[in-house]
């Protein structure tokens, strides 16, 4: 394997100054190629704060937090896993990037929440359900999802099984609605 590391420079006299608005107790994740820089904010954020957990997160992980983090702080590029974070921790999370620092909005976290909330109401009035299996490591969920068919007898099930899941290709089927039992954030950007 080659490491993948990020070519970003972490100067914590940057963002020294935002520090300041993070609570106490606070927890740090990272995808892997800031693992680097996040072993450095750890040691300086150290000195000021308590961290609860230093924990890499992937696509597909829902990591726990103990009880008495206040804050999640994400080191990454993008908000894909924050808004995730912020969602599923109920914690609020902010991202630093690029030696700035920025905090999830409680309008993204609900933004996700309407969206799952009117997925769940479309699967009420479904009569017909596609579930979708993942082949790969960590989500291969297939008795979970067998067993929904188990669970729920009002509702047709058609089991699509894939090692690599295109949402573009979901247009080709018929189902009403879509249960996903792989990564949990693969309906973060599409509808």
């Amino acid at each position: 394997f080659i490491p993948a590391k990020t070519k970003q420079h972490f100067a914590f006299s940057k963002v020294e100054n935002m520090i300041s608005s993070l609570p106490k107790k606070i927890a740090i994740a990272y995808s892997i190629q800031f693992h680097n820089i996040a072993i450095k904010v750890k040691k300086e954020f150290s000195k000021s704060r308590e961290i609860t957990s230093l924990v890499q997160v992937l696509g597909c992980s829902s990591p726990k937090f103990p009880k008495e983090t206040q804050a999640i702080l994400l080191i990454g590029s993008g908000k894909f896993h924050a808004v995730s974070l912020a969602f599923e921790s109920k914690i609020p999370v902010y991202i630093l990037r690029q030696n700035a620092l920025e905090k999830v909005s409680d309008e993204e976290v609900k933004e996700l929440e309407r969206r799952h909330k009117a997925s769940y109401l479309k699967f009420l009035r479904s009569k017909r359900v596609g579930v979708i299996v993942s082949t790969k490591p960590g989500q291969q969920l297939l008795r979970r999802a067998l067993a929904l068919k188990e669970k729920i007898k009002d509702k047709k099930f058609y089991f699509f099984i894939s090692n690599d899941i295109n949402v573009k290709e979901f247009e080709n089927f018929g189902p009403d609605s879509w249960i996903n039992t792989a990564c949990p954030r693969l309906d973060m950007d599409e509808p």
